[in-house]
């Protein structure tokens, strides 16, 4: 009965009264900001980065190819990659890299059937997907 008189005389106290509303609001403010921004690593900025480094890689190969001259390349995501945790292995995590959803190649050589043929065969293999996924054009 003790506890009940302290926490009528606490509640009665204007003042006290305030400062707990004060703070309740601030956490709950803070808490909406939590939810609201993102804390972990931006997924975006890396699955960017992953296109740049395989459009690059791609690059490099298909500008070997006989007959294509220049060439531009530009790659669509399907996601932005996954870390997944291992159980009862030595390592704890596995990192999944994004799926390339489809591949634009723009070249000189777009043109000839001979090295769209070529360019296709090698981004197919390359990428490990189906030809229905890459375009390429003069």
């Amino acid at each position: 009965m003790l506890q009940g008189k302290h926490l009528s005389k606490w509640l009665s106290d204007k003042r006290t009264v305030r400062v707990a509303l004060i703070v309740g609001i601030a956490a709950i403010i803070l808490i909406g900001l939590t939810q609201a921004i993102d804390f972990s690593p931006n997924d975006r900025d890396q699955t960017q980065e992953y296109a740049e480094r395989t459009e690059n890689r791609l690059l490099e190969i298909v500008s070997q190819i006989s007959g294509v001259g220049n060439a531009r390349i530009f790659l669509t995501m399907d996601n932005s990659g996954e870390n997944v945790y291992l159980k009862n292995t030595d390592q704890k995590t596995v990192s999944i890299e994004p799926k390339v959803r489809g591949v634009v190649i723009v070249c000189d050589g777009g043109d000839d059937p001979l090295v769209v043929s070529r360019v296709l065969d090698a981004v197919t293999k390359a990428l490990n997907i189906s030809s229905d996924k890459v375009c390429i054009t003069k």
